[in-house]
Order: structure tokens, then sequence, then C-alpha cells
């Protein structure tokens, strides 16, 4: 995925002005795709100059925001962006080879890393749970909302993924080191 597309599916889904932009991508895609507020004020510049969205020009007075909207060519590029076929990326997680290397060297601590990332993915899974409550639970279950959720739905199932692989990394690393097996 490209920050270009997720702006463009943000515009398609109501225009707004570049701090607006931030905002909801902080509180949905930002969640799947992350990017600081000054990745997205560059990257509209560069939709605005590719002619796939518009900057209205903003309304007088100071403090004015400009307010963004999607032109056809960027509903066609990110229409052509969505067919497109693209394989699943391989995993790449730092945790995945810090635990390998637990294995081959013998303890070193990794457990503490462990204990944060497990309150973080908490925190993160009852964020998501909430939203999912708020905003999908007691609304109509129309297609666009019913993709929406299934978006969320993956977060959640990754965050109780990591608690999963969290709690059995902590059981684990409680195990006596075998010093035997790297000698």
């Amino acid at each position: 995925m490209s920050l270009p597309h997720a702006l463009l599916t943000a515009l398609i889904e109501r225009p707004g002005s570049g701090s607006e932009l931030a905002e909801r991508f902080d509180r949905s895609i930002g969640h799947f795709w992350h990017a600081t507020h000054q990745q997205i004020y560059r990257e509209l510049a560069r939709l605005e100059a590719a002619g796939w969205v518009q900057a209205l020009a903003a309304e007088s007075g100071r403090g004015r925001k400009r307010q963004y909207r999607i032109l056809p060519a960027g509903r066609k590029e990110l229409r052509r962006w969505v067919i497109q076929h693209e394989d699943p990326k391989p995993l790449r997680e730092e945790l995945m080879v810090r635990l390998r290397a637990e294995a081959a060297i013998g303890p070193t601590g990794l457990h503490e890393d462990i204990l944060k990332r497990r309150l973080q993915h908490q925190d993160k899974l009852e964020l998501y749970r909430g939203m999912e409550a708020r905003d999908f639970l007691s609304k109509p279950a129309t297609r666009e909302r019913r993709l929406q959720h299934l978006v969320l739905k993956a977060g959640i199932l990754q965050e109780e993924l990591w608690l999963e692989i969290a709690a059995e990394a902590l059981e684990v690393l409680q195990m006596p080191d075998d010093a035997t097996a790297r000698e």
C-alpha cells in the first residue's frame, strides 16, 4: 500500500483540509498505515501536481484551510491500484529475530521488552474493540460499513495474535536455560 492511495481513499470518503485529513488518518487508516502529518501534507502536494486532487482556494482570512477533493483522475488511479494484483508481503518483524537470537545466545532480558509490548498490544486491542462497539455493532451493516468493519476486525485479530505470542514467549522465557545445548 502507499500513502497516496490511503489519502485518495480518505478523500473519496470525505473531502477535507490537510489537517482534517491528518486527524481522520490518525483515527482510522493510520492504525494500518502510519504516516506523519508532514508526510501527509507533502503527499497532498504531489497528488495535486499529478492532477489527482484539487485544493480549493482557501476562504479569505488568516488561518483558513485549503480544502482538498479528489478529481476523476484520482478516482481512476485508485481504481487501478485496487484491482492490481500483489503477492502478500513476507513478515518482517524484528521481535521474531530477537527471539531466535535469544534462543541462540541464552537469556538476555528480552522478557522486559515483551511485557512492554504486551501492554501496548492490549491497549491497541481495547481501542479497536471500543471503535468496533461505537462504529459498527449497533449500526446497519451496509456493504461499505461491512468492508470498513472487516479492516477493523483484521486489526483486532492481529492484536489478539500478538497477545497470544507474547504470552507464549513469556512462558518460554521463564523456562530454565539449557546452556549445554549451545556449548
